[in-house]
């Protein structure tokens, strides 16, 4: 598989509300610190009320999903300015399927901020790995020893991308 083909990352209205949502926690803390508690306060609680919250944002956003890019046997996601490669070698199956990631329960990862990422768990799919921005969108890719999760543009498409032959 040599295409260089890229997929868009399309946000779900679920993570735009949740990211507006956060996004306007994370920096009322600050804001509210600034006019209510900076005179005399210690530096933990300087820490807590305005370096931490912006950390928050500013990692959360880096791990961003932008989009996906097959090239070579290897899926990229796309993050902001850097990418994560998934080797598609041994990949089983490809399969558009929107309701895999209804009932899943987040084990580690982001549930929200900028995407939904990191590790879930269902009982359609046991443990898997998600790189999603709308579930509705999902593409179940299934290896021997791990379930991978993605959420391009074009689900039929790009699950068609990805099936034997190469």
């Amino acid at each position: 598989m040599n295409s260089g083909k890229v997929f868009a990352a399309p946000w779900s209205t679920s993570l735009t509300l949740i990211t507006y949502l956060s996004v306007g926690v994370l920096l009322s803390i600050p804001i509210f610190g600034l006019f209510n508690f900076y005179n005399g306060m210690e530096p933990g609680f300087v820490f807590a009320l305005f370096v931490l919250p912006v950390a928050i944002l500013l990692i959360s956003a880096l791990f961003m999903i932008r989009g996906y890019t097959i090239s070579n046997n290897i899926l990229y996601i796309q993050r902001l300015g850097w990418k994560t490669a998934l080797d598609l070698a041994g990949l089983e199956s490809a399969e558009a399927d929107p309701k895999a990631m209804k009932g899943s329960i987040r084990t580690f990862g982001n549930g929200g901020l900028f995407c939904f990422a990191g590790k879930f768990r269902n009982k359609r799919l046991g443990s898997y790995r998600a790189f999603a921005t709308d579930p509705n969108l999902a593409v179940v890719l299934k290896f021997p020893d791990k379930v991978v999760v993605v959420t391009p543009k074009s689900p039929t498409t790009f699950s068609m991308m990805l099936k034997p032959p190469y």
